[in-house]
């Protein structure tokens, strides 16, 4: 059996965070669980000390998303984890189909199993400049790497040992999910998706508004086209 690993990144979640590992705990109780206190300066990491069986690793500030994620996967490999699962702390993510993306990774499907939000018919709606910008970057994306992922944003993902042991030494820093697509291709691993519908925010608040959306595309395409050329050392062997 994998052992599994969730890691939520977490920086002023102190509304939601109890309940999304609360889900965790009912719909994949397997799973290990630790959040990354991303410098939160509300009430996250109390909350979480609180929570029993939960690892809390605890960054004295605000890293980002990047960082955050980078902690996370470090220790997943540091503690020999087989999978290791993206869920947010915002509520967002459908925690019941933990165990489908566990699944896929584990029949071989792919190195990077992704829950999308596009690729069936759901009830999500997007706002307009997240619309347009999933098109464009899924649109980049097939340029620079081939086609097949409809939804290059999304946080809510699985990975096996293989591609933990990539990010975990090599992780962008800003918005991080499209350009990981990139980084893991050039290792000569393939990412996928399964279906999966997301919930809307349980609180907090997005960080990416229309006007930033704009900053947003062009830092992130310019980043992709950069990864694709740039040298990476040989991934360790590791089944």
């Amino acid at each position: 059996m994998s052992r599994v690993l969730v890691i939520i990144p977490a920086y002023n979640e102190a509304a939601t965070i109890a309940s999304v590992v609360a889900q965790l705990r009912a719909h994949a109780p397997e799973c290990d669980i630790t959040v990354v206190n991303d410098g939160s300066t509300d009430a996250t990491a109390e909350i979480v000390r609180g929570l029993e069986g939960v690892v809390l690793l605890h960054l004295p500030f605000n890293l980002g998303i990047g960082g955050a994620m980078q902690t996370g996967y470090l220790y997943a490999e540091r503690n020999g984890y087989d999978i290791a699962v993206q869920c947010d702390a915002d509520g967002q993510h459908p925690v019941d189909r933990v165990r489908d993306l566990v699944r896929r990774v584990e029949d071989g499907t792919a190195d990077l199993i992704i829950g999308s939000r596009y690729v069936a018919d759901s009830d999500y709606t997007p706002s307009f400049s997240r619309r347009v910008g999933k098109s464009l970057l899924s649109r980049w994306l097939s340029v620079l790497v081939g086609g097949g992922i409809t939804d290059t944003t999304s946080g809510f993902r699985a990975m096996n040992r293989r591609a933990i042991r990539v990010v975990a030494g090599t992780y962008p820093e800003d918005y991080p999910e499209p350009e990981v697509l990139v980084i893991l291709h050039k290792h000569g691993l393939k990412a996928a998706e399964i279906p999966v519908s997301m919930l809307p925010r349980q609180g907090g608040a997005t960080s990416i508004r229309p006007p930033r959306a704009v900053y947003y595309m062009i830092k992130v395409s310019l980043a992709m086209f950069i990864d694709l050329f740039r040298k990476y050392a040989p991934m360790k062997g590791a089944s």
